[in-house]
């Protein structure tokens, strides 16, 4: 329900926003979103999931619910509903997960880590089940 609230709130708030810049880059300065409305962490959490669907998409679900596009790549709901994830270690992760293989070398801005992780862990839920394997 989370992801389905967030996407709502991200469509109503880019209508009224110039559009995005044709090829962003991984650690532009460009906000997704600049509503006033909106609390700090909200406004960070649609972002992230602003930057996940022109970053992260590719490779990963972003979104929750179905596959991710490469097999190897983890759902990001799997990732947020990880026992003993936080904030910090989420963080922590995002700086280091894409050193390998050469596809996945980039890094992120650290204002988009935030952005990332506050979206991420809107998918955090007591009710997350696994896929079964």
């Amino acid at each position: 329900m989370r992801p389905f609230v967030l996407c709502a709130i991200l469509s109503l708030v880019m209508t009224g926003c110039a559009p995005a810049p044709a090829k962003p880059t991984v650690g532009s300065s460009h906000a997704a979103v600049d509503g006033p409305g909106l609390r700090p962490d909200a406004t960070a959490a649609v972002d992230g999931l602003a930057f996940a669907q022109a970053h992260c998409a590719g490779c990963h679900n972003v979104a929750g619910g179905q596959a991710s596009p490469n097999s190897g790549a983890p759902r990001f709901e799997a990732i947020a509903n990880t026992r003993g994830l936080t904030d910090d270690t989420l963080k922590a992760w995002l700086r280091d997960s894409h050193n390998y293989p050469g596809q996945m070398d980039f890094e992120i801005d650290a204002k988009r880590i935030d952005e990332l992780a506050a979206y991420m862990l809107t998918l955090k839920s007591p009710d997350y089940r696994p896929a079964i394997q």
